[in-house]
């Protein structure tokens, strides 16, 4: 797949921590961290060791990759800490959005449940806000995030978002396409450079 412009050199992803997923999905998360490794590009993802999130990971440091993990400590036993890759603990979950958020150059949103909902909306708020335009690619696998996609929609018919929110991110259905995806987003440089104001 190449490797990825100087600019873009770190992917935060975000996707589900729950064991009980489809195993094409746990299988999807593994091949998306190989492929990051395989481009060079550092995995910032959440510290676990279950679900999409402990896939990719393992996936990508067995690969030879570079990963960053950042896990609340009231989430180390639930989520089971990988300790393989470079975890780093906090205090609570602002913490550790904020961190993935500065820690990295782009996103990727895999399937996942109300977290990853959560994660995503904040993060597409802020850009709304022109708070940043780093690149933001969803695996958009059997057209999982379309209910999602015509909620946005939603909200621009019903004129209280306005139309040009649906570009802030690139929909893509294979893995393969994620990181030309992320490199074709590229180059966004961050238009704050820090948001450790932002609440």
């Amino acid at each position: 797949m190449g490797q990825a412009p100087a600019n873009l050199d770190s992917v935060c992803v975000f996707c589900g921590a729950s064991d009980a997923a489809d195993p094409a999905l746990l299988t999807a998360a593994a091949d998306l961290g190989r492929a990051l490794a395989a481009a060079d590009l550092k995995l910032i993802y959440g510290g676990g060791g279950v679900g999409l999130m402990g896939a990719c990971a393992v996936a990508a440091h067995q690969a030879g990759g570079r990963v960053l993990g950042i896990i609340p400590h009231f989430l180390k036993e639930k989520e089971r800490r990988l300790d393989v890759v470079e975890t780093i603990t906090v205090t609570s979950m602002h913490e550790r959005k904020m961190m993935m958020f500065e820690q990295s150059d782009a996103f990727v949103v895999l399937p996942g449940g109300i977290g990853t909902l959560e994660e995503v909306v904040e993060l597409l708020s802020w850009r709304r806000l022109d708070l940043h335009a780093k690149p933001v690619v969803f695996y958009n696998a059997d057209d999982f995030w379309a209910p999602l996609f015509a909620l946005f929609q939603h909200t621009v018919d019903q004129k209280l978002t306005p139309p040009d929110f649906m570009k802030s991110w690139i929909s893509v259905s294979s893995i393969e396409d994620v990181v030309p995806a992320l490199t074709a987003g590229a180059p966004a440089p961050a238009v704050a450079e820090s948001m450790s104001g932002v609440t």
